[in-house]
């Protein structure tokens, strides 16, 4: 059961706001070496595509931050530098004018250091990310709790945060990433318990497309049916928008956000009558342009297939070469099997729903 959302302080990034009750933002990061700006702006430009709402690129030398200027000038969506081991880079990150920094505070050289950083973004009005990752927790906080435990990250991330909260900074984002899903899920736990500063979730280096985003759902999903997280990425190794597709169907899984038709489709067996893939693929593929919250039944056979119809908005029952198509739990025609998808999409485009181009 999706629980109440956890209330935490928003933090304005760009022109959304992380936290405070606004919708879980979707971020990715991108994989091109950032001071090729014509291949990362051609990255960002296709995740924009896939909606996500929050981009990245990685910052690790001089040639990446004087590309900053040239890709913040392009991109409408919030951009997030990642800074680390180099204080001077997130300085003069901040000067290009980038909407938010993404840190850890125990690698960017020491105490003082993280404090130039904090004034210089609070005078710009940018935000912070202080990310927490099991894998690069100080020597101290691993050998007084036994190893990279979840009270081990929560007591780092409650010490970074004395720095901003010293200084008056709140535009604060917190991180605290595992890469298993039962470290990451007992970190957050234990932090949202501690403080209200909003969440980032993600699982770090989660893995392969496939195993990454099973990891990434079990986790994530946990997260967010138990209302933390307010902003999320999920890591992949590959093609970044995969990750933006991971996390979309993580969140309307979990019930908590919406970004077009639900498609529900039996697993198939024995009795299935129609070449129940192909229209699976085909109504995928015909509805892309759809951007209402909907759900829509393919199902296969005389089993659950009329019930599972039913409960959704629109369905095909398939029987024996042929099958029904049902709108909002009422049987609205039979056809033959060839036929069975054109019909739906002309009952669909019947009522008043919003399609982003032709779907025909």
């Amino acid at each position: 059961m999706l629980k109440e959302r956890r209330r935490s302080r928003g933090v304005p990034v760009g022109g959304l706001v992380i936290g405070d009750g606004h919708p879980v933002s979707l971020q990715s990061m991108t994989t091109t070496p950032t001071h090729r700006v014509a291949e990362t702006l051609a990255q960002i430009e296709g995740l924009v595509a896939e909606g996500v709402e929050i981009i990245r690129v990685a910052v690790p030398d001089e040639e990446a931050v004087r590309a900053l200027r040239a890709i913040k000038e392009r991109v409408k969506i919030p951009l997030v530098a990642d800074i680390h081991f180099s204080h001077t880079l997130a300085l003069k990150a901040l000067e290009a004018g980038v909407d938010k920094l993404r840190i850890n505070p125990g690698n960017i050289g020491g105490r003082e250091k993280f404090a130039k950083i904090v004034t210089r973004a609070g005078e710009g009005g940018v935000a912070l990310r202080i990310g927490v990752n099991a894998g690069s927790l100080s020597r101290g906080a691993l050998k007084k709790w036994g190893g990279p435990t979840p009270e081990a990250m929560v007591e780092e991330a409650l010490d970074y945060l004395q720095v901003p909260e010293r200084a008056g900074f709140s535009r604060v984002v917190v991180s605290l990433k595992a890469a298993d899903a039962a470290t990451t899920i007992r970190a957050y736990q234990l932090f949202a318990e501690k403080s209200d500063y909003p969440l980032h979730i993600g699982i770090t280096e989660a893995g392969t497309p496939f195993k990454g985003a099973i990891k990434s759902a079990v986790g994530l999903g946990y997260l967010l049916l138990e209302g933390l997280g307010d902003t999320i990425r999920v890591s992949l190794s590959g093609d970044p928008r995969e990750e933006v597709r991971a996390a979309k169907e993580i969140l309307q899984a979990a019930g908590v956000r919406q970004f077009g038709p639900e498609i529900i489709s039996c697993p198939t067996c024995g009795r299935c009558g129609i070449d129940l893939l192909a229209l699976v693929g085909e109504v995928e593929e015909r509805l892309k342009g759809l951007k209402e919250p909907v759900k829509v039944a393919v199902m296969g056979c005389s089993v659950n297939g009329p019930g599972e119809a039913r409960q959704a908005d629109f369905g095909i029952a398939g029987g024996k070469g042929a099958g029904i198509i049902f709108k909002k739990g009422r049987v609205v025609r039979k056809v033959p099997e060839k036929e069975l998808v054109q019909t739906l999409i002309q009952v669909m485009r019947e009522t008043k729903m919003r399609w982003d181009g032709p779907c025909e």
